[in-house]
């Protein structure tokens, strides 16, 4: 059944998942900020400084301006996660109310450590929530490649009811109702990944990279059942696909970043070199605060913002987290 979507966010996420929705039938709005790339989709069907010569469909209309977002069936708010309260409050919770509202950006705010979905419910209280996470690069989705995600929901069968909407031959959505436990996912995975990149970058081996998934899929669970969300969150597409893919390749910016931050590199300077946005940046402190108000054994969180800081280098990171008190396995 076809159904009016809304994306809010033209960036490489937003487009892709607009063409996504479109790609299952549906009656596509891509919201964006910037005329240009607006009459650039609506003109030439691409989006060249984000998805380069991948073709967009016809049919998927962008605008700038939030008009005709009442009459919404379903909206995708993809803008990153530090922006998701001011774009909420632009929107104001009128025409929020009743709808779904699909979250796709992965962090938690700094300011308050909040996830997105209480940023949602704070702003825009009745509208309903979902979270969509997974291993899922914005290039693979918009040139039509198999992608598998998790989307979370106030109970799972209102997660597959707007999954539904979503599903076509090459986007699968998988229901679940963990949106603690998928939103810590996301959060945590590019924290992981700027980690796992620091030990590529600084030639550590395959082997400590191995390692470091394995204990990070440990923690991440600590933090998941703390938070009250459910661990078995973590064996699906949310946990350990997106941990997986997102510490192991080098499509992710995340990963990019701290390979940057592994040869030496301070966050300042790679910045500067036009890297490109890293969520884990803005995440690490906020997680490690929640760690250590929740008393959550997370060391390698503790460790990414020892290095994101800038207080220790990697060098020296690697044989503090070595010399810690060896433990049982389970």
């Amino acid at each position: 059944m076809s159904a009016k979507i809304f994306v809010i966010g033209a960036g490489a996420w937003g487009t892709a998942l607009a063409q996504a929705a479109r790609l299952a039938g549906n009656d596509v709005v891509l919201i964006g900020r910037d005329r240009a790339s607006v009459e650039q989709v609506n003109s030439a069907h691409t989006l060249k400084s984000y998805l380069g010569d991948i073709a967009l469909d016809p049919g998927l209309v962008a605008q700038t301006g939030f008009a005709g977002l009442e009459t919404a069936d379903a909206i995708l708010m993809v803008v990153p996660a530090q922006a998701t309260r001011a774009t909420l409050a632009a929107i104001g919770p009128e025409p929020l109310a009743g709808k779904p509202v699909i979250l796709c950006a992965k962090g938690l705010e700094m300011a308050t450590n909040d996830r997105q979905s209480q940023i949602l419910f704070e702003l825009a209280p009745d509208a309903e929530p979902f979270v969509l996470s997974g291993p899922s690069f914005a290039h693979d989705v918009a040139a039509g490649k198999p992608t598998a995600i998790t989307l979370a929901g106030p109970t799972i069968e209102r997660a597959e009811a707007i999954g539904s909407l979503l599903a076509s031959d090459s986007f699968r959505p998988y229901a679940s109702g963990d949106i603690v436990g998928v939103e810590m996912c996301g959060a945590l995975k590019n924290v992981y990944a700027l980690g796992a990149g620091a030990i590529e970058g600084a030639g550590l081996g395959l082997s400590a990279r191995s390692a470091f998934l394995a204990r990070a899929y440990a923690e991440l669970g600590r933090m998941i059942a703390a938070m009250g969300g459910s661990e078995a969150t973590l064996s699906g597409l949310a946990g350990i696909g997106d941990l997986a893919l997102s510490c192991t390749s080098s499509q992710s910016r995340n990963y990019r970043f701290g390979m940057a931050l592994g040869q030496g590199g301070s966050v300042k300077d790679i910045e500067a070199s036009g890297m490109g946005l890293a969520e884990g940046l803005f995440t690490a402190p906020v997680a490690k605060a929640v760690a250590e108000r929740q008393a959550i054994d997370a060391p390698l969180v503790s460790a990414v913002d020892l290095l994101i800081s800038g207080r220790a280098r990697i060098d020296a990171i690697v044989p503090m987290l070595m010399r810690r008190p060896l433990k049982r396995e389970q």
